[in-house]
């Protein structure tokens, strides 16, 4: 399990360093990740949203948002899939 702390800058943050906040979250790599770097995913929790990512881009990479209600009924619909 990764205890990666990603930060992000509040959107009200400006250029010159002005005062805001930075918010962090704990990454959590997929059970089927394995040593070598295959295929697949983070994801953390945040208060209204859950966000996933590609574990090989880290923060360099897209990540996707997505509220609560969506992915329960997206990881409920894999489930019933497999």
């Amino acid at each position: 399990m990764s205890t990666e702390l990603a930060w992000f800058k509040s959107s009200y943050s400006n250029t010159e360093g002005g005062a805001c906040v930075e918010v962090a979250v704990s990454w959590r790599k997929s059970s089927y990740s394995n040593t070598d770097g295959g295929n697949c995913v983070e994801v953390a929790a945040c208060p209204h949203s859950i966000l996933v990512r590609d574990s090989k881009q880290h923060s360099m990479g897209p990540q996707v948002a997505f509220t609560a209600g969506a992915w329960s009924a997206f990881v409920a619909s894999v489930r019933s899939a497999a």
